[in-house]
């Protein structure tokens, strides 16, 4: 029985490393691949073969940086930025080797370069950074490094004055509805005002027509009086007249 057992275990070992070899070659067998037809700038045929290499083995750092690169070549800039970030993560053992180095440093290169090219340039001077420090000596790097520190401080300049201009519009904004509310108030007052004066106006035409009203009344009267006297003088005067011509007579 102990014997049945040890055989067992050596048949699952030898399965096991004899589909880790095949699963090595596989993805080596792809890599390869992907990497001539990288080479000659097909670069979807290429990501491919990478993916492929990457379904054999997903820890496979060569053909995640592959990957990486041919997504970039195609411009599909977010999902080769995944596939930098992920080998990124490696970092501390890859700088144990020079070749993991260099890829490193050429790693940050890109992902600055794919932060330029989504204009995320602060993110860019720190990829940059972090090239230069793991490849001092990278001319481009450092061009690139520079130009992405002009274009960030022209953002933010740019942004400053957005945001001043912003300021500066609202502050009018504000103005104009308080010259309107101050227009609205002197136009409110002007009216009020006319209106008073209108009223002050009538006041004393119907005062003064009042006194003509009054006046004429008086005078009608007087005239009234004085018609009313003159015919009870006449009548005085007529009756006397009658009496002396009757005192004749007799």
């Amino acid at each position: 029985m102990k014997r049945m057992r040890k055989s067992i275990i050596w048949m699952a070992a030898f399965m096991f490393c004899s589909g880790a070899v095949l699963a090595q070659k596989a993805e080596r067998k792809n890599v390869r691949e992907g990497n001539k037809l990288y080479e000659t700038e097909k670069f979807t045929e290429a990501e491919i073969a990478y993916r492929k290499s990457l379904e054999v083995n997903p820890r496979s750092s060569e053909g995640t940086y592959n990957l990486g690169n041919a997504l970039y070549k195609q411009k599909k800039f977010p999902e080769a930025a995944e596939q930098y970030q992920l080998i990124a993560g490696q970092g501390e053992k890859m700088i144990e080797t020079p070749e993991g180095k260099a890829r490193l440093a050429e790693i940050y290169h890109n992902v600055g370069n794919i932060g330029m090219q989504s204009k995320e340039y602060a993110k860019s001077v720190e990829a940059y950074k972090q090239s230069l420090r793991l490849n001092p000596k990278d001319d481009e790097t450092r061009y690139n490094l520079a130009l992405a520190q002009k274009l960030l401080q022209d953002q933010q300049n740019q942004q400053n004055e957005d945001q001043n201009q912003d300021q500066n519009e609202d502050k009018k904004e504000d103005q104009d509805k308080q010259d309107q509310q101050q227009q609205n108030q002197d136009q409110q007052q002007q009216q009020d005002d006319k209106k008073q004066d209108k009223t002050q106006e009538q006041q004393p035409q119907q005062q003064e027509q009042m006194s003509k009203d009054n006046a004429q009344q008086m005078l009608d009267a007087f005239l009234q009086d004085e018609k009313d006297t003159q015919e009870k003088v006449k009548k005085a005067q007529a009756q006397q007249q009658q009496r002396r011509r009757t005192d004749k007579e007799w």
